[in-house]
């Protein structure tokens, strides 16, 4: 069934399909499954690498195992105080996690950066995230250092002067103009290619086209962070409408 638990049956298939470089789409067809159900079973059970149907069912299982005892000890207890659903949240996170894996970061850095935007606060400090992560202070230390260079965390110091990791939405727009921007030297590097191949011959036109796609996509990936900065900070619209009138972000002039 599409909408039910993965088999031990299925999960061999997705071992043998990853074990044969099968796309994540092609195995989930094969199943009669949505391509996400794929990704997020092989994500969250040791990625592409590390992958192993028993390994996988059985940890299911005591996730499953864990979930039965925590709704059977708080059946009648009341919600958290902001009256969220705490195993939708954890769901959320999990899946949040994966997608994160999935567009190339590493786990331990995908798991701190998806702890920070779970918050209400978009921080945490060092301390709360070991004790959130269950992993040592250096751990937390590296993800944020690699996190920072690519400008997806920041640093900032509480009024007790205590180190706090935190996001926002500036840092969006940070993280997408350095992304264009490693696209558009990766374009010089391209043309530098012509020279050394010489103009004319099958690698340097191979290198200059390259080069003209990345220069093009930088250049627009630019231009349309630029145009939707303020879309960060803009307020959705509520059922009382539409913000008013003069008030669309898009035609702002962005300084």
């Amino acid at each position: 069934m599409p909408g039910g638990r993965l088999t031990q049956q299925e999960r061999q298939q997705i071992a043998l399909g990853v074990a044969d470089g099968l796309a994540y789409a092609e195995i989930a067809r094969r199943l009669d499954r949505p391509t996400s159900t794929i990704t997020r079973e092989v994500m969250r059970n040791g990625g592409p690498a590390g992958y192993r149907a028993d390994l996988a069912h059985r940890a299911t299982e005591r996730r499953a195992h864990r979930r039965g005892q925590t709704a059977s000890r708080g059946g009648q207890a009341a919600r958290p105080a902001d009256g969220r659903d705490t195993e939708a949240v954890r769901e959320y996170e999990e899946l949040f996690t994966t997608y994160l894996m999935q567009s190339g970061l590493p786990k331990m850095m995908s798991r701190l950066l998806a702890s920070l935007y779970m918050t209400d606060t978009g921080s945490l400090s060092a301390s709360e995230l070991v004790q959130r992560l269950q992993v040592s202070p250096a751990s937390i230390s590296k993800a944020v250092a690699f996190l920072e260079s690519q400008e997806l965390v920041r640093r900032e110091r509480d009024e007790r002067r205590r180190e706090r990791y935190v996001v926002d939405n500036e840092l969006w727009y940070q993280s997408s103009i350095q992304s264009a921007k490693a696209n558009i030297e990766l374009a010089k590097l391209a043309r530098q290619g012509v020279g050394v191949f010489g103009s004319g011959t099958p690698a340097a036109v191979r290198f200059e086209s390259i080069a003209r796609f990345l220069d093009f996509l930088g250049e627009s990936m630019i231009r349309a962070a630029e145009q939707a900065h303020e879309i960060l900070y803009t307020k959705p619209a509520t059922e009382d409408g539409p913000p008013p009138e003069g008030d669309d972000p898009s035609t702002r002039k962005v300084s």
